[in-house]
């Protein structure tokens, strides 16, 4: 974000994201829930498509911070590579379910107004993409032999457990730590299996 107006904007449009939903996500809401003038919201983000792709990239940044690796990724060995993406799968799955449970609403809301709204959906794809390189790196680090596919599988998956804990069947008992530790290693097993 440019500003602190922006980061403003952008944070109470994630905010109204989860609490109130798509429906909920207005021009106006957001200048009534930032405590903004009339107009703030349209004169950053002049259509709602702007105002969703603005909400979505600083969703990204927001999800993205915690998951950086600290070293160059080439520069790891593989047992260290495989233990650096099972402690960010399990934290940030950890994360995601349980303090960062209004980012994960809001992204859900996101992600089906981008298989609704073509604009969002190109904009959802390119920033979606830079988590599974992230994966698709830090497997090929730990000897995957088809770490660009088996990304794909991990990021799937991950969207599972999240949909499944955050909005479906799951949500009254989602994984802690322990189980979320069980099933990234089970995962990860499966994924680097020759």
């Amino acid at each position: 974000m440019t500003s602190p107006r922006a980061r403003l904007i952008a944070d109470t449009a994630v905010t109204l994201l989860a609490e109130r939903g798509l429906r909920g996500l207005t021009h106006r809401a957001v200048d009534e829930a930032a405590g903004l003038p009339p107009g703030s919201t349209s004169n950053l983000a002049r259509t709602r498509a702007a105002l969703l792709t603005l909400a979505l990239e600083h969703l990204a940044q927001l999800e993205a911070a915690p998951l950086t690796p600290s070293l160059p990724v080439g520069s790891l060995t593989p047992d260290a590579a495989r233990g650096l993406l099972a402690g960010l799968l399990v934290e940030g799955l950890g994360t995601a379910l349980g303090p960062g449970r209004p980012l994960t609403l809001a992204r859900f809301e996101l992600a089906l107004e981008a298989g609704r709204d073509g604009e969002v959906r190109a904009r959802y794809d390119v920033l979606g993409g830079g988590f599974r390189d992230l994966a698709a790196s830090l497997l090929a680090a730990s000897g995957c032999p088809d770490a660009e596919g088996r990304a794909r599988y991990l990021v799937a998956w991950c969207d599972g457990i999240l949909f499944n804990a955050t909005a479906g069947s799951g949500q009254a008992q989602p994984p802690g730590a322990r189980e979320l530790t069980e099933q990234v290693e089970l995962m990860l097993r499966t994924l680097l299996a020759p």
